[in-house]
This record gives C-alpha cells, sequence and structure tokens, in this order.
C-alpha cells in the first residue's frame, strides 16, 4: 500500500504530532509521501520539523506554470474527470460563500495532486484536518485520483462544518477520522445516518520513546508551564490575571509561556494590567527538546483553554509524570479528571488561580501520584505506534 498525507501548511511548529504519525506509520514498514499546499511562513525551531520540510513537496507554493500546464494536460486527457472537479468545486465555492479565486486554486491544487499519486503508484491519500486539504483531497478524488480520508480534530473546523462543506467531504471519503468521542459525536450530529458510520476514532499519540517513564518524585520549585500557540482559544491571556490573585500567598511563583501567536500582543497588555511583569514570561517557540526539559522542571503545565480538540501538550506533559490545569472543553476531559490534575471552567480566572496554587502547594509524593496517573493514562491510549497500526488496519480494510 503506497500512501500519501496532504496537509494545507507542513510542518509547522504545532504539527509535531502528524511528523510522529507519519514517522510511526513508516516504521510499521508503509513509506508515506508528504504533501502540502504551501510552506509554513515563519521559522521552524526544531530540527527535526526543518528536515520534515525537505522531504514535503508543495503544491502551490512557486507553482503557478507548473499548475496551469496541469490543468492543459488534464482538459486534454481527462476532460469529464476536470470537469467533474469543477462542478464540485463550484459546489465548495457556494457553501464557503466567498473565495473564489482560493477555490478556484483547490481544483489546480487537486490536478496537481491527482498526477502526482498517478505518477506514484500511490493508492490513498490521509488529510489533517476537514477543511483546505480535505477539499483538495476530494476533487482529486473525482478526478479519478486514489480513495483519501481525513482526521478531524476542532475546535474551529467543527464550528464550520457547513461552509466547509464537511457532508460533501465525507460522502466522497471512504473513512473519517475523529480524534475523541466529543469530535465524533459532533460530526455524527451533522451527517446523514448513512454517513455516520464511517467515522472512526483514533487518537493522536506520543511517540513514548521520547518520554520516559520518570524516576523523581516531582519538582519542589516554583515554575509553572503553559506551552501552545498564543490564540484566544488557548486562554493564556487569562493567565496574568490569575498570577495576580495567587501572588500574596505565593510570592515566587514563576510562569513561563512557550509559543507564540496571535495574541501575543493582549498578552503582552495582560501582563502589564496585572503587574505581574516578574511572574510571568514569554519564551516564544522552543524546539521539542526544550520543551521536554521546561515541562521535567515544572511542577505542573496549565493550559486554560476556552476551545479545544484534544491538546498534544497535555499528553506530552502527563507522559513525563506532571500534573496538568485545564478546562474540560471538548475531548479534554476524555483524558483529565482529578486523578491527574486539575479542571477549571473556561474564563474562570480565580478558579484558575485557586488550580494553581494548589498545584504550587502540593507536595511532591502528591505531585508524583498525579503524574503516574496521567502518564498510565497516556501509555493506554495515546501511543503513537498503537494509532499508526490502528489507522493502517483500517486504510487496509477499505482496500480490500
Amino acid at each position: 500500500m503506497k500512501i500519501a498525507y496532504l496537509l494545507n501548511s507542513y510542518p509547522m511548529t504545532s504539527t509535531t504530532f502528524i511528523r510522529r504519525e507519519i514517522a510511526a506509520i513508516e516504521r510499521a514498514g508503509v513509506p508515506v509521501k508528504r504533501f502540502a499546499v504551501r510552506r509554513w511562513a515563519d521559522v521552524l525551531v526544531d530540527p527535526a520539523d526543518r528536515a520534515e520540510q525537505d522531504k514535503t513537496e508543495y503544491l502551490l507554493s512557486g507553482k503557478l506554470i507548473g499548475l496551469l500546464a496541469g490543468l492543459i494536460v488534464e482538459l486534454l486527457g481527462n476532460p469529464a474527470g476536470l470537469f467533474r472537479a469543477i462542478r464540485h468545486g463550484w459546489v465548495l465555492y457556494r457553501r464557503a460563500g466567498e473565495g473564489v479565486v482560493r477555490h478556484v486554486a483547490y481544483v489546480a491544487q487537486a490536478v496537481r495532486l491527482r498526477q502526482r499519486c498517478a505518477a506514484l503508484g500511490i493508492e490513498r491519500v490521509h488529510a489533517h484536518f476537514s477543511t483546505n486539504a480535505a477539499a483538495v483531497a476530494m476533487l482529486a478524488r473525482l478526478l479519478g485520483g486514489p480513495r483519501y480520508s481525513f482526521t478531524v480534530h476542532g475546535p474551529d473546523e467543527l464550528e464550520v462544518l457547513g461552509r466547509n462543506a464537511f457532508v460533501d467531504k465525507a460522502y466522497h471519503a471512504d473513512v473519517i477520522v475523529a480524534i475523541s468521542r466529543y469530535c465524533r459525536d459532533r460530526l455524527v450530529r451533522h451527517l446523514p445516518d448513512a454517513l455516520a458510520s464511517r467515522i472512526e476514532i483514533i487518537s493522536c499519540g506520543l511517540d513514548l520513546r521520547e518520554y520516559p517513564d520518570r524516576a523523581d518524585v516531582g519538582p519542589s520549585g516554583t515554575m509553572l508551564l503553559c506551552v501552545g500557540r498564543l490564540c484566544p482559544q488557548k486562554g493564556q491571556v487569562d493567565i496574568p490575571a490569575a498570577v495576580a490573585t495567587l501572588l500574596p500567598d505565593h510570592p515566587e511563583a514563576q510562569i513561563l509561556l512557550v509559543g507564540d501567536g496571535e495574541d501575543r500582543n493582549a498578552i503582552e497588555r495582560a501582563i502589564a494590567n496585572a503587574g505581574v511583569a516578574n511572574h510571568v514570561r514569554l519564551l516564544g517557540w522552543r524546539d521539542n527538546d526544550e520543551v521536554r526539559r521546561l515541562i521535567g522542571e515544572a511542577r505542573a503545565l496549565i493550559l486554560p483553554s476556552h476551545a479545544e480538540g484534544l491538546p498534544i501538550v497535555l499528553m506530552e506533559a502527563l507522559a513525563l509524570g506532571r500534573p496538568v490545569v485545564t478546562t474540560p472543553v471538548a475531548g479534554i476531559a476524555e483524558l483529565v479528571d482529578e486523578r491527574c490534575g486539575w479542571l477549571v471552567a473556561p474564563g474562570d480566572v480565580v478558579g484558575l488561580a485557586k488550580a494553581m496554587a494548589e498545584a504550587l502547594d502540593c507536595s511532591p509524593e502528591r505531585l508524583a501520584v498525579l503524574g503516574m496517573e496521567g502518564r498510565s493514562r497516556v501509555v493506554a491510549r495515546h501511543d503513537v505506534d498503537r494509532s499508526a497500526a490502528q489507522l493502517l488496519d483500517l486504510f487496509g480494510r477499505q482496500r480490500g
């Protein structure tokens, strides 16, 4: 079986979990061709991501002349398929209600994808997220290209299933992967009964070789860590006010934020307004080794999300034996409860401050108990090699 993965922008700092999934599939003996629509515009800080970029073929970046030539070849050799793809591209455009140029580009990218898959003998394309990449994979299939499937994560894509023509993409796919029960339930509500059976739950995972079992009983310092893209969905803007609330009883508290994004200015303003510049620091992106080191030094990981799928960074912290302070949104409650961390309502600054204070007050022995429980859950549910085997089994069954 020859497989291709298709992403919109890849690799990115936030797509480490996809890189791990591809690597696990290849460890299982199935080579994977990487396709992406475009290069990520920001700097890749992790050497493994830079190496992955060298392995990725881009459909759009710097390929305008090639795309136009491909359209001419397709028109001459596959006119029926091309008109079918154009017709369905029009449906995608009507569903979205905007972006005619973008949808024309989808057709051109799909032509390129179909032609490259035919040349390479690729039988299946798997996309991550139900948005642009899934649209291109669907149009390539309608051109006569390989079967396709896609993984749905959320949170944003779950809010625009109609505009993203999710039902159309599900209809032409042979399988849809949901990363959690919550995600599956949301998708089922949007699909006709005849398509609901195509949804399979396969969790994202970690390469547990990178997260060895820890022998220590937990750090005794005063540092809490937050890792993730700085954006409204992650709720980092709530952290400075929570820190100001806990400082009278925990004057030595230090909170480090790893990541960057569109909310950076808002978070910097929140830090200034709360007067906690000596206690909350923004570190920007760090490579994976540095993130693992920081998690190991933290008493707990904080992720006060307002909207989520099922964050990989929670799995990473738990795999390293560190409890988490987070919110019970989307799939998080399927992994985290009071036995491995603290759950607070999204936007509840007082509750967040209380949970952070409890993490700081926790004895090293209690932190270790929480961390051991969290690690056991990740080992049981989020081993990427097990997830890759599930994907390959699913692809093989659909192939037959």
